[in-house]
């Protein structure tokens, strides 16, 4: 079969023809920090299991980066799904369904014959643990796509049978562990060996998953139990049951069906409502004078803030916006992160004494001049814009320090009213394939960035991870302190958004280091149908991303 001549960090080995990438990993185990997981070969991501073709170049991905733990939490998924199997057999009434992250976990649902205990999770966690110790091969399979749909509908997958239906590709791709078979979107684990660190746990009906964080990848996270994120996540997944739009398939047949129409209603309207109930929420506490809005990027604050303002109208409030990025320092006085650059998402990027100077005179009654941020020559102005409230007013404040007690520390806690805002999407893949939160947004903030300040798909890849770090640290701690939530996600908005994602999507070349996201976000938008943002309501949240908006956003 002849070798090929493998270089990895500038040194060059031959190997067998057709030898996996595996060998290569095993070489290099003990010279490499963390866990290797996954390969780039000549710039392309490849599976361990994967044959060497040609000489290449490859580099090594660990669990400690975000690519190889996202594929180490997929492994154990499956590590889960095939221990339930021998746990309970071929039970004919048994599903579990992956639903959604709860900080770090993963909460799942189950239904069974057999009651869901912590008895039972033992018995599952043991098992899960002897298929690690056998270190089991998972096997990558490809087959014409009529074949995988046919195996899935006798395996009783119905999800799967009814994502494949709409896919336009002429083979698939499944995996198999010691003959469970199932499908995953995206990269797989080469065995179950490297599987040894999780937890499983009961929770709420079902039951989570502990894996760990990347910065620590060989050790288990603890959860942090976020009651309020999981109400809101949990009541949009069983309005998704009630509806039967809990998958992507399910989505896909409704447009099929004509049904866009209704759905878009339906949808609009119970976001509506929902927004309606939290304006009451505000009348009914009594003394509310400053509503802070807080939440991570595109989820879609600036519309709600709108929407919520007309509520209040209906209510009697006559509300004033107030947008944080006014008191923003000056550019000469704004702090910079460890590697120079300008941090605007830290809470000291803020004037909060001034803040909490100009909010308590407005609360005394007093007469304010009110701030305006010129991002153009990085300095706060004044332009004669003031401000008094009176009876009947109340501000609307939207930024990513509204949670933050100590943005506001001056205020009395009565006058606050405190909203969480996310893009929760309720929406799956199939039952053992989340869509995650993260994804919905950064296909948000793609389309919105383009159309609204000329930035490439490359650019606002490139600096979503600071935006995320941003997040993790300004927003996420502090989500549990809000008087309410309200999700932003629409099950609808992927299939609109497809269509003003891609072309971007694809302007990224094969040799830029944002290329491998831009490739991962356009094989997840094959899965979804497009439909016309003719019908989406000028009101909508969607609007704030693809355009044509009542709002100034």
């Amino acid at each position: 079969m002849g070798n090929c001549k493998v270089t990895v960090n500038g040194v060059t080995v031959e190997y067998e023809k057709g030898a996996a990438f595996s060998e290569v990993a095993d070489d290099y185990r003990d010279k490499v920090k963390g866990d290797i997981i996954l390969c780039f070969a000549d710039g392309k991501l490849k599976e361990l299991n994967k044959k060497i073709e040609e000489d290449c170049e490859v580099a090594f991905i660990t669990t400690g980066e975000t690519i190889g733990n996202e594929t180490y939490c997929r492994g154990i998924i499956f590590l889960m799904l095939k221990a339930f199997e021998n746990v309970l057999g071929k039970e004919k009434n048994k599903k579990i369904s992956v639903e959604h992250t709860l900080g770090r976990a993963v909460y799942c649902d189950y239904e069974g014959d057999t009651a869901l205990d912590a008895k039972l999770l033992q018995k599952v966690k043991e098992e899960m643990k002897a298929l690690v110790a056998e270190n089991l091969p998972i096997i990558k399979h490809s087959d014409k796509t009529s074949k995988v749909i046919k195996m899935f509908k006798d395996l009783g997958m119905y999800d799967k049978v009814k994502l494949f239906k709409y896919r336009s590709a002429s083979t698939t791709n499944y995996y198999e562990l010691d003959g469970y078979v199932d499908y995953f979107y995206g990269y797989m684990p080469p065995s179950t060996g490297m599987l040894k660190y999780f937890d499983i746990r009961p929770y709420s009906d079902g039951f989570i998953i502990l894996t760990p964080d990347p910065s620590n990848p060989r050790e288990i996270c603890e959860m942090i139990d976020r009651p309020m994120l999981f109400k809101t996540q949990h009541e949009a997944n069983e309005w998704g049951k009630i509806m039967g739009l809990e998958c992507v398939g399910d989505l896909n047949e409704q447009i099929c069906n004509g049904n866009v129409e209704d759905m878009l209603l339906v949808q609009e309207a119970l976001q509506e409502k929902r927004i309606g109930d939290i304006a009451q929420q505000i009348k009914d506490r009594g003394g509310v004078k400053f509503v802070m809005i807080a939440g991570p990027s595109s989820s879609g604050k600036t519309t709600f803030s709108h929407r919520l303002s007309v509520q209040l109208r209906t209510l009697g409030f006559n509300p004033h916006p107030v947008a944080l990025d006014n008191y923003f320092k000056n550019r000469e006085d704004t702090p910079k992160d460890e590697n120079g650059n300008y941090n605007f998402e830290c809470l000291e990027a803020i004037d909060v004494e001034g803040f909490n100077r100009d909010m308590l005179q407005l609360l005394n009654g007093e007469e304010v001049q009110m701030p305006t941020f010129n991002f153009k020559v990085g300095k706060r102005e004044y332009k004669g814009n003031t401000m008094q409230l009176k009876k009947g007013d109340i501000l609307v404040i939207e930024g990513i320090h509204g949670l933050n007690d100590a943005l506001s520390y001056s205020l009395p806690k009565e006058s606050k009213f405190k909203i969480y805002i996310s893009a929760l999407t309720q929406l799956n893949i199939d039952e053992h394939n989340r869509i995650p939160t993260t994804t919905t947004r950064l296909i948000r903030r793609i389309v919105r960035d383009a159309r609204t300040r000329g930035t490439s798909a490359k650019g606002t890849i490139a600096m979503w991870y600071s935006v995320r770090r941003g997040e993790e640290e300004n927003i996420f701690p502090f989500q549990e302190q809000a008087d309410c939530m309200f999700n932003s996600a629409l099950v609808y908005e992927l299939s609109i958004l497809k269509q003003y994602a891609e072309p971007l999507l694809f302007g990224i070349g094969e040799d830029e280091p944002e290329y491998q996201e831009a490739n991962k976000l356009l094989k997840f938008l094959k899965y979804f149908l497009g439909i016309s943002s003719e019908g989406i309501p000028h009101n909508s949240i969607v609007r704030e991303f693809v355009g044509g908006s009542v709002f100034p956003v």
